[in-house]
C-alpha cells in the first residue's frame, strides 16, 4: 500500500503477543471440521501437519488452516529447492521426511491465562474517519489474538476447540504445535511477483526462509528493481491519505489511525528508497498472497515480525517479476 512512514516516526506502545510459552505436545487425531464444505484432519502426515511444520522450518505457508492451498504449495516448493529435493509442490516421502526429522507432533496443548482473555477487544469500524477515533487497532476478540500468536485461522482454533470458551481463562486448548524462532541475518531479500514469495538468502546464496505475500497490481503494480532499506517502524500508526488509494470513498478525508494488528500495515513498517512503498503487516492474515495489495508487499504480522528482525540497511531489496 503506498505510503511512506518514515523509521524516526514517533510511534505509540501497543502491547502485542509476547513470545509464544512453551508447548505440551500431544498427539490428536480428532478430526476438526472448519466449514460447512469440508473436514481437516490433524493427525500426522495431514496438511496441517505440514504446515506446522513447514512454519517450523521458515517456509511460512501463511495463515495455518488445515486444507491444501495456494500458499502451502508455494510453501512446500521453497522448502524442496532448498533442501534440494525434486520441486513439485506436493508433499512427498522425501519432503516429509526433510520436514520432520524429529517427528514432532502437529498439535500441542496450551492453557489459556488471565492475560491472554483480558482484552480490551472491540470491533473496528470500516470507514478511516471512525477508525482514526480509537485509542488502538487491536483485536477484536480473544480468538482472533490466539489466532495471531499461533499463526492459525480463528476458525480453526474453535474448530480443534468444540464447545471450548476461547475466552476464558484457564481453559486448556489444542493450538498449532509452532515454535517461533528468531532468523539469522539476511545478505538479500527478494520479492517474486511470480509465485508471489518473499524470500531471504544468507551469505552463499542459499534461501533459508520465505513467505507469501500479496504485492502489487494493475493499479499500483509491484517497482520492480533494487531498492534500500530506509529503516524498520514498529507498531506504526498510519497516515491515511484518499489521494493515494484509487478505491477511497468520496468524501474520504486524511487520518492518521493508531497502530495496532489491526492497522492497515499491522505491527511493522519497512520503508524502502521507492516513495510511498514499503514491507509490513496486515489485519487480513487470510487474504495473503492470493489477493492484491495497493502496491506494498503485505505479508501476515507474525512473518512481517520475523523479516523485519532479520534485515536493516544493508539488506538489498530486490523486486522482480
Amino acid at each position: 500500500m503506498p505510503l511512506r512512514l518514515p523509521a524516526s516516526a514517533s510511534l505509540l506502545a501497543l502491547a502485542l503477543a509476547a513470545a509464544t510459552p512453551a508447548l505440551a505436545q500431544t498427539p490428536a487425531t480428532l478430526p476438526a471440521p472448519i466449514a460447512e464444505d469440508g473436514a481437516v484432519a490433524t493427525g500426522p502426515r495431514s496438511d496441517l501437519h505440514a504446515q506446522v511444520l513447514l512454519d517450523r522450518a521458515h517456509f511460512s505457508p501463511g495463515q495455518i488452516d488445515g486444507r491444501v492451498g495456494s500458499n502451502q504449495k508455494r510453501a512446500v516448493a521453497g522448502f524442496q529447492a532448498a533442501r534440494g529435493l525434486k520441486v513439485t509442490g506436493e508433499l512427498d516421502d522425501a519432503t516429509w521426511q526433510a520436514l520432520q526429522p524429529d517427528s514432532t507432533p502437529p498439535l500441542a496443548s496450551y492453557t489459556l491465562t488471565a492475560e491472554d482473555v483480558a482484552g480490551p477487544f472491540q470491533p473496528i469500524p470500516k470507514q478511516p474517519a471512525e477508525q482514526a477515533k480509537l485509542k488502538a487497532m487491536g483485536f477484536t476478540s480473544a480468538g482472533e489474538a490466539l489466532g495471531e500468536r499461533f499463526h492459525a485461522d480463528p476458525k480453526l482454533l474453535q474448530a480443534l476447540n468444540p464447545g471450548v470458551d476461547l475466552g476464558k481463562a484457564g481453559s486448556t486448548i489444542q493450538v498449532p504445535n509452532i515454535a517461533p524462532a528468531a532468523l539469522p541475518k539476511a545478505a538479500k531479500l527478494v520479492i517474486d511477483k511470480s509465485d508471489s514469495t518473499l524470500r531471504l538468502y544468507d551469505a552463499q546464496g542459499k534461501v533459508y526462509a520465505q513467505f507469501p505475500v500479496s504485492s502489487g497490481s494493475q493499479h499500483d503494480p509491484l517497482p520492480i528493481g533494487k531498492w534500500k532499506i530506509l529503516g524498520i517502524s514498529r507498531d506504526p500508526p498510519f497516515h491515511y491519505n484518499p489521494k493515494l488509494f484509487w478505491d477511497a470513498k468520496a468524501g474520504d478525508r486524511k487520518a492518521t489511525l493508531p497502530p495496532g494488528p489491526n492497522n492497515p500495515v499491522g505491527p511493522v513498517w519497512i520503508d524502502i528508497s521507492k516513495p510511498h512503498y514499503g514491507l509490513h503487516g496486515t489485519p487480513e492474515p487470510g487474504h495473503v498472497g492470493k489477493t492484491e495489495s495497493h502496491g506494498c508487499v503485505r505479508m501476515t504480522n507474525w512473518d512481517a515480525l520475523q523479516v523485519a528482525d532479520a534485515v536493516d540497511a544493508s539488506v538489498p531489496v530486490v523486486m522482480q517479476e
